[in-house]
Order: structure tokens, then sequence, then C-alpha cells
């Protein structure tokens, strides 16, 4: 039987077991999100041995070159030196500039780094509160924002949602790693329509990436749904038709469950050149997707970013 090893501990393993729960059941606390690769919370480094790994794409070459790892996508099939990832040494402090309710559920959560943190509109995070951790996406535009802002969907109980609930102005995070999702803007949708599909909390990077296309006047037609639980759960609809009051090319459409399949069924292109970002929950989005492909959006021209459930 291989042996794992994480500072000081040692223990033996069956042959083949998942990496990310031969740890959490030795009292070794690795936290995960989504158990698919997507949301990086459970990066570990192998500092000798290395295990079996379902998805290598998932990680840079130069992150796997310095023994990087998603835990829950590995398996233990040697001996194996772990370290697992510190907040408190491997993470980036930052504290809570402010913290708010957008609505009943959604926790808008606004961090100041200690240093400047280069990232694009789209991108999303990893956040530590004390030692528990989420990824979520960015909300927030870097030329414009001094801030890093984050949506938080608080309608179901997590560790960290939870935590978030409690946070004060001032209170310290760590932020752990920045990552490329599918959303962003090329310039070169300059004249293209460009259809930006949310649920819930998808919104948030959607709004980052609307904000970064008329940021470079974007000059095609510009489409945002937002589908909420609610009426009351548009949560930006406010500052997104104060946006479209100003600008002609811009069109706001707010979206409930009850009027789904009619709006859904009423949706057509007015150009094969469309471009349509999608973000939010594995249903929405696939239902938005198949809308779109049956009316005609070829597959190349779509991105979609997935908000897995914790698994």
């Amino acid at each position: 039987m291989p042996e794992l090893r994480v500072g000081e501990r040692q223990w033996s393993v069956e042959e083949g077991s998942n990496l990310l729960d031969a740890l959490n059941r030795n009292g070794v606390t690795v936290p995960y999100s989504c158990r698919a690769g997507s949301c990086h919370a459970c990066l570990v480094q192998c500092v000798q041995g290395l295990p079996g790994d379902n998805r290598p794409d998932a990680l840079s070459t130069e992150q796997r070159q310095q023994g990087w790892r998603l835990a829950c996508q590995c398996q233990v099939i040697e001996d194996l030196q772990v370290h697992t990832f510190d907040p408190q040494q491997d993470g980036r402090p930052a504290e809570v500039a402010a913290v708010d309710w957008l609505s009943s559920s959604v926790l808008r959560l606004r961090l100041s780094p200690q240093r400047p943190l280069r990232y694009s509109a789209g991108q999303h995070l990893v956040l530590w509160a004390g030692h528990v951790a989420r990824p979520y996406s960015l909300a927030s535009l870097p030329e414009e924002d001094r801030f890093l802002e984050f949506h938080l969907d608080c309608r179901q109980p997590g560790e960290f949602s939870d935590a978030a609930r409690q946070l004060k102005i001032g209170d310290p995070l760590r932020l752990g790693e920045l990552r490329g999702g599918a959303l962003h803007y090329d310039p070169d949708w300059h004249l293209r329509p460009l259809w930006l599909l949310a649920s819930g909390t998808g919104l948030g990077p959607l709004f980052g990436v609307l904000r970064e296309a008329l940021r470079q006047e974007h000059q095609g037609a510009i489409r945002v749904i937002h589908l909420a639980h609610d009426a009351n759960e548009h949560y930006l609809a406010k500052p997104l038709q104060a946006m479209a009051a100003s600008r002609p090319n811009l069109n706001i459409e707010l979206w409930t469950p009850a009027g789904l399949p009619a709006a859904l069924a009423q949706l057509r292109l007015v150009s094969r050149q469309t471009q349509a970002l999608l973000c939010g929950s594995p249903d929405s989005v696939d239902a938005f997707a198949r809308r779109l492909y049956l009316a005609g959006l070829p597959r190349n021209q779509l991105l979609a970013d997935v908000f897995l459930p914790r698994g």
C-alpha cells in the first residue's frame, strides 16, 4: 500500500484512492466545491512522487511543473508527499472594503487586496475565510474599480456564505488562485451582436464583461438577459436599466421561471455573427444553449461558465 505524507504525518492508503478523500478522511482538511476540476479550491502541491491525474489539462504547464495538482481529480498510486495550500503562507492578503445585500439572497462582497491584482473581466478567484474556501467570479472591472467585487448566492446554507454573512469592514481574507474561465470580452467582436445570458448570480461576471464591452465602445447590439427565481431577485436591474437609458444599442430583459418557456421560444438571431456568453446553473445554461443552437447559433460562438453545485 502506498504511503501518503503531509508535513510530519504519514499513513498508508489503498492504492487508487482519491487523493482528496484520503486527505480529508485522515484529518488533513482540504476544501473543495465542485469535485469536477473546475473550482480549483482543492489545490495541493506534490513534493515527492506523483498521483494519477484525470485532468492534466486543468492546470497550466508552469503549475504542473511546480507539482500543483487538483486533489479531487487525483488517485494515490505510489508513495506521495504533498503540501496542502496554506492560505496564510500561500494566499494573498486582502480585507473587506464593503459588504451589503443587493437582494434578499445576494450578498455583495468588496475586497481591497494588499497588493494590486491583475485580472480581466470574467475571471474567478478562490476566496479564503480562515480555512474555508470557495471560488467566486469577479464582478468588478480592473480599469474602473479599486476593489474586487463578488456576488454571493446565499439562498442555501454553505460554509463560506455562512462565514461571509458575519464579515465586517476591515476583516481580513486571503485570496487563492486566480483563474480564467470561458467568459471574456474580445475587441474583435466590436461590431457583432453580443448576447449575455445569465441566471442568478451568473450575472456577476457578465456584468463585468458588459462594462468591459461598453468601456471599449462596443458598436454592435448588446442584449442582456437575466433569469432570476422571482422578480425581486433581479438584483442589478436598476444599474442595468440606467446603462441602457443612455446607450441605444443596449437592451435589458428580466426573466422569471414562469415565463421562461415562452421567452426561450421567442429567441431569434438577428445575425449569425452573434456572440453569446452564458453563465449560471447547469440547467439554465443548458436551456439557454439548446435554444441558441436551435436558433442557428454556431457552437464556436457560444462561451459558457457553469456554476456547479457543491458536490
